[in-house]
């Protein structure tokens, strides 16, 4: 955790809070820290800064905050994911959270197992939770907004079109002779298959909806692998 990040219900006062849970026993047990040291915070969605810790015991700790300064920039990217298997979503959602993407769109594909679908980590809990974990290691506040779309056709041909206007739209695509783009200027819009790829009818309907099928190259990587390596190409 490098930056502790405050929830509303956290607020006791003016410039005043009280964590407790997770975050405390992670402020105890890695930070090791006590009265009068001082911790990098953030409000979920604003400002951030430091918070100085007045009282701590084992069940709650409160803090003197001060919120000064701006989160860092997120990037001008969407990325359209195929849902992958529930383990590597917890690490996507968390990854994507630490890159800082605008906004993720978890959709279905041809070669998604029905089952993933059934996963508590789809819960909005749940991906609250690894957003968090994202941000608080990045030293972000704000939370990328999330979409799920489980029919691939209605969304690539009803929403897509508008949702990615105005933006550089490319489908990772391993068979592609087009090579990704690097260190591109404006807004991205980054369509990710599923392990095996987007299937011949989906990469269609997403070459009539505007995106360019690019490649990595002649290695096929897994998709947390594909993922970082794009995003660091792109920006």
């Amino acid at each position: 955790m490098n930056l502790l990040l405050l929830l509303p219900e956290d607020i006791i006062g003016p410039s005043r809070a009280r964590i407790a849970g997770r975050r405390l026993q992670h402020v105890i047990s890695v930070h090791q820290a006590g009265p009068g040291d001082i911790l990098s915070v953030g409000m979920v969605n604003g400002r951030m800064g430091t918070g100085r810790i007045t009282d701590l015991d084992g069940a709650v700790m409160e803090m003197d905050v001060v919120l000064d300064r701006d989160p860092p920039e997120k990037l001008p990217l969407t990325v359209i994911l195929a849902l992958p298997r529930p383990k590597v979503l917890r690490r996507m959602l968390s990854s994507l959270a630490v890159l800082g993407a605008r906004r993720i769109v978890l959709v279905n594909s041809a070669r998604v197992e029905k089952s993933y679908w059934q996963t508590p980590f789809l819960g909005e809990d749940a991906v609250r939770r690894q957003l968090l974990l994202g941000l608080e290691q990045a030293r972000d506040t704000a939370f990328p907004e999330v979409l799920i779309r489980k029919l691939f056709r209605p969304f690539v041909e009803d929403e897509l079109p508008d949702l990615s206007r105005d933006t550089i739209r490319l489908a990772a695509h391993p068979p592609a002779t087009a090579a990704c783009p690097r260190a591109v200027r404006g807004p991205v819009t980054l369509a990710v298959g599923p392990e095996g790829g987007f299937i011949p009818f989906e990469i269609e309907l997403l070459r009539v909806c505007g995106f360019e099928p690019v490649s990595l190259g002649a290695r096929i990587l897994n998709v947390e692998t594909a993922v970082p390596s794009l995003i660091a190409r792109l920006f």
